[in-house]
């Protein structure tokens, strides 16, 4: 028989203890912290001020002023120039760095996903101690839908990273990307780096499919066998027909989600533009065109600069010189856009390049080709988060914004480069470098 009065009072007890532990995290949650800057940037306005104070409440900021306010901790940041975590709108987490086509079939062929995801949680760490609070990654390249484990085990706190926005598998059409079939035994089945589709209706499957798997961006390759015509400019093959791409993007924005389109040149650029896309990555060769349709559309351009030069000279000695020749003329084709009011995001590619290497190095080639140090670090701060559409909650300091907060010891807004040496960031109100 049971005793009810005893399975009450042990009820009531398990309820109590859950009510302190309950009260127990929600209060540790909420503790306060005073922040004290030395110099601070308002990333919108571009003003910077000194002795101001952050105060934050778990994960978000609440105030922001030349107040001291009561705190349960107070961190000193009073010899530190401080801003908000940068954003890199284009990383690639689970590469390291192809500069042949060799380097990337080795990345596909001999190295497990497992062993790939294991190297990709050092580099999302490394991006967060760059000082990239937030990061758009856009493509596994191989790896399946690995950046969406990532993404997971960064939130849950099993590993250190930054926010990540991902894309999972890119899209292609079938035979266009590596890995190409013809350098293997033609026998072998092997994976390849993206998603093939041919047809319309396989485009909205695909679509569907990375989503339905945990993408929150698609990306597409909208172009390819890219070539210099004879007046210098520049030209491709468009991957997608008409109605495959308009397939992919009709799909994307009923999903309510936005297409990312990795495009070199005017074909693959304006194909992009009309399916939907909401940014447009490398546009190395883009015309004026181009910019004029994207200035007006509001379209974003990621320029991923450092990786072209990084991969330029390699890649010309194997017998691809339009690397080369993109380098040649991208700095005029950056001061036009900019001149034309195209929207410039942060976006490096890295992954592309070696991890090891400076993530914060585009910022040198915007200031040098005529973006002041301000506007250079809004690309990655206040105009990458309208890119994500996030604006008020990264890439700014403020009343609601996330606490994700970097500090450096040298002001970037009088030296770019300084952003290449970061010293201490938060991200959610949690500190992970000091």
């Amino acid at each position: 028989m049971i005793n009810f009065k005893i399975h009450k009072t042990f009820t009531m007890r398990k309820l109590i203890i859950g009510a302190l532990l309950l009260f127990s995290i929600t209060t540790h949650a909420q503790k306060t912290i005073l922040i004290k800057c030395g110099k601070l940037l308002d990333s919108k306005t571009g003003i910077v001020s000194e002795k101001q104070n952050i105060l934050i409440k778990g994960n978000q900021v609440i105030s922001v002023s030349n107040v001291v306010s009561a705190a349960d901790s107070v961190i000193d940041l009073s010899n530190y120039f401080v801003m908000p975590g940068l954003i890199d709108c284009h990383t690639h987490v689970l590469l390291q760095g192809d500069i042949t086509s060799e380097d990337y079939d080795v990345q596909v062929l001999k190295e497990s996903i497992p062993y790939r995801t294991i190297r990709a949680t050092k580099s999302a760490e490394r991006s967060l101690m760059n000082g990239f609070t937030t990061i758009r990654d856009l493509g596994t390249e191989g790896a399946g839908f690995a950046d969406v484990d990532l993404k997971k085990a960064i939130n849950k706190g099993v590993i250190s990273g930054p926010r990540m926005i991902v894309s999972t598998l890119a899209m292609n059409t079938t035979g266009h990307y590596p890995l190409k079939a013809s350098d293997y035994a033609w026998e072998l089945k092997f994976p390849k780096g993206v998603i093939e589709i041919t047809g319309a209706d396989e485009a909205r499957r695909a679509v569907r499919q990375q989503i339905e798997q945990g993408a929150d961006w698609i990306k597409i390759y909208a172009d390819r066998g890219y070539y210099r015509l004879a007046d210098g400019s520049f030209r491709s093959i468009p991957n997608f027909t008409t109605e495959e791409i308009k397939a992919i993007g009709d799909e994307t924005i009923t999903s309510r989600k936005r297409l990312a389109a990795h495009a070199m040149t005017r074909d693959g650029i304006l194909a992009a533009i009309n399916a939907g896309a909401s940014t447009i990555e490398h546009g190395s060769g883009m015309d004026e065109e181009c910019m004029r349709v994207m200035a007006e559309k509001g379209i974003f351009w990621c320029p991923t600069l450092f990786v072209n030069e990084y991969v330029a000279e390699g890649r010309a000695k194997l017998g691809s010189p339009i690397n080369l020749y993109f380098q040649q003329s991208i700095q005029a084709t950056f001061k036009k856009a900019m001149k034309m009011g195209v929207k410039l995001a942060y976006g490096t590619d890295i992954g592309g390049y070696d991890w090891n290497l400076a993530q914060a190095k585009d910022f040198t080639y915007f200031v040098e080709w005529g973006l002041s140090p301000v506007q250079a670090i809004q690309t990655a701060t206040t105009t990458a988060a309208e890119l994500l559409g996030m604006q008020g909650k990264i890439g700014e300091i403020k009343e609601g914004s996330f606490a994700d907060i970097i500090a450096l010891k040298k002001d970037p807004t009088k030296d770019i480069n300084a952003l290449q040496n970061v010293e201490w960031v938060m991200k959610d109100g949690k500190v992970y470098k000091h």
